[in-house]
């Protein structure tokens, strides 16, 4: 099968005090996105499509020595929005789909090998990678089937019962979708929500909705997920990343 990689990485990182696109923030002397298109790089894609937004002309510029293509995201309506404009790139393919964040640079190559390999061998529709966290709070919970791999679905926290967020199971953010069923379930979601926005995480209600199967995958190690929002998280991504399990 043919492998696609979707970047999102238009995010302007208002918390990181700095007009400075979040993705650009360095870790060690290089960029944030930088680790995350040399690890996209390892599974040799067809295809690397770099979502870009704030800033578009300097994330470009920092990228460019890159065999990407650049989809513009603007404005930005949220990670559904984001990942609606890769589709014009990846009209002709046919494959398999993964989508980082280029603020998330501690996942390994080799995480995503055995995400693809799981999502595969399961034939499911739509794979979530997935951590479980002593402190999940804030985060959006797996709920699956029984316990089994199967997903029944993805709550955020704002919106679990109390049952549910004593589940310390989260999604990452990383997916691996089928092409085609991602775009037309994208097609599907609207943004008739608290924040005006198309969320990423709606295509999954689309799926489970017309009985697609839809699977999550669990990480080891809950430090790969890790996303980087503020600066003392850059600085801890930054300790880890000079350990060689996480290049």
């Amino acid at each position: 099968m043919s492998l696609a990689i979707v970047i999102m990485a238009a995010g302007k990182g208002t918390r990181m005090q700095s007009d400075l696109p979040k993705v650009l923030h360095e870790a060690n002397g290089k960029p944030l996105v930088a680790y995350v298109i040399e690890k996209s790089q390892a599974l040799d894609p067809e295809k690397i499509v770099l979502i870009v937004g704030h800033q578009a002309d300097l994330v470009r510029q920092a990228t460019a020595s890159f065999p990407v293509e650049y989809a513009l995201q603007q404005p930005q309506l949220g990670t559904g929005h984001a990942v609606m404009q890769s589709e014009p790139f990846l009209k002709e393919f046919e494959g398999e789909v993964i989508i980082l964040s280029g603020d998330a640079p501690l996942f390994t190559a080799r995480t995503l090998r055995e995400l693809i390999g799981f999502h595969r061998s399961r034939q499911a529709v739509a794979t979530v990678l997935t951590a479980e966290m002593e402190d999940p709070a804030g985060y959006g919970r797996i709920i699956r089937n029984g316990g089994g791999e199967e997903v029944l679905k993805i709550v955020e926290h704002k919106d679990a019962t109390e049952e549910e967020r004593v589940v310390n199971e989260i999604n990452s953010g990383v997916y691996v979708f089928n092409s085609a069923e991602l775009f037309s379930a994208l097609h599907g979601i609207t943004n008739q929500n608290a924040q005006g926005e198309y969320y990423l995480t709606d295509v999954f209600g689309i799926c489970f909705g017309k009985g697609k199967k839809v699977c999550a995958f669990k990480v080891a190690d809950a430090n790969e997920i890790r996303g980087i929002n503020t600066l003392e998280q850059l600085k801890e991504a930054e300790q880890l990343l000079q350990g060689e399990e996480y290049l």
